[in-house]
């Protein structure tokens, strides 16, 4: 029998590690927080990441809205338009972000 290896953790195995998969790439956090704000253009959310490329920023946007995290809207006009924004599902993760920010200020910032 072979074993077969995946890059995804069940969803029954444990909630924490599948949020863990869903955040954990470098950026991704960051965009999420920076969506929190509101709609943003693929432009925009590069030069607020200040050193992501714009492969590792499409990579990013693309996993996040597979994980149904993100909605990519494009428009129809001369030049192309598109627009990302957070779903409910993303919003959610805001939380989970304002609960690190209090945390890096508590313990690891000096404010």
């Amino acid at each position: 029998m072979e074993l077969i290896k995946t890059n995804h953790i069940d969803a029954s195995v444990c909630p924490i590690a599948r949020t863990a998969e869903i955040i954990s790439g470098k950026w991704t956090l960051l965009i999420i927080r920076d969506l929190a704000s509101g709609v943003k253009r693929f432009n925009q959310l590069e030069r607020s990441l200040h050193g992501i490329s714009p492969k590792t920023l499409s990579e990013r946007l693309r996993s996040l809205e597979e994980e149904g995290v993100i909605i990519r809207q494009t428009f129809a006009e001369m030049p192309p338009r598109v627009e990302y924004s957070l779903t409910v599902k993303g919003l959610d993760l805001c939380n989970v972000i304002e609960s690190m920010r209090s945390y890096g200020k508590r313990w690891l910032c000096n404010e």
